[in-house]
């Protein structure tokens, strides 16, 4: 996985990216990544250790319209998946999501892709990325699904941002639509500035 750092503290100025953790997403979903189902325990402890720390913490979702343009029945390459307001675009019930977290939607214009979370808005049309900016964000740690798409994008958008990027590596996973993709996604992250290391470097 190439170089890791030793430890790395949560201090002021981080901030957690939690990305498309939907039941559409995971095992006997529309569009499931294979095993995605596992990272929930360990994505819990990481969203409660930057809970502790009271360190922001963004959750984003797919929520597309029924005749979205990433859909096969309008030329896109994926089945219909996490459209608003359906039970396939609910966060796992298993997955940690604290009082006050701030819910994120991408892609809900049926003319419009959005794979990184940078562009996800909140209720008030903020996208992430005007938060991290008004939130003082220096360091960004990116966790969630799928890691050859939405994660790649996002990671990849915030490096452009200039913001400190990690990705962590337990805790994402990749629907790999041709082998290897997610470790192709994990190179191409590394070479753009981001820092890939585990959940368990975190304190």
């Amino acid at each position: 996985m190439g170089s890791r750092e030793q430890k790395v503290v949560i201090q002021e100025g981080d901030a957690l990216s939690v990305t498309d953790m939907q039941l559409d997403f995971l095992p006997g979903g529309a569009l499931a990544v294979p095993g995605g189902d596992r990272l929930i325990p360990v994505m819990n402890r990481v969203i409660e250790l930057f809970q502790s720390r009271k360190r922001p913490v963004f959750f984003s979702r797919d929520w597309h319209p029924r005749d979205h343009i990433s859909f096969k029945e309008r030329g896109g390459p994926w089945p219909p998946h996490c459209v608003a307001n359906t039970p396939g675009a609910a966060f796992h019930p298993d997955l940690m999501i604290p009082e006050g977290t701030v819910i994120l939607s991408k892609a809900d214009r049926r003319d419009a892709e959005e794979y990184s979370t940078l562009y996800a808005r909140d209720a008030q049309g903020n996208t992430e990325r005007d938060l991290l900016e008004r939130s003082g964000t220096r360091r960004l740690f990116v966790v969630g699904l799928a890691t050859d798409y939405c994660v790649l994008n996002t990671v990849v958008e915030a490096c452009k941002a200039g913001i400190d990027t990690y990705v962590l590596a337990d805790a994402v996973c990749a629907v790999d639509v041709n082998p290897g993709d997610g470790e192709r996604a994990l190179k191409k992250m590394r070479k753009m500035g981001a820092k890939l290391i585990t959940t368990g470097d975190l304190i």
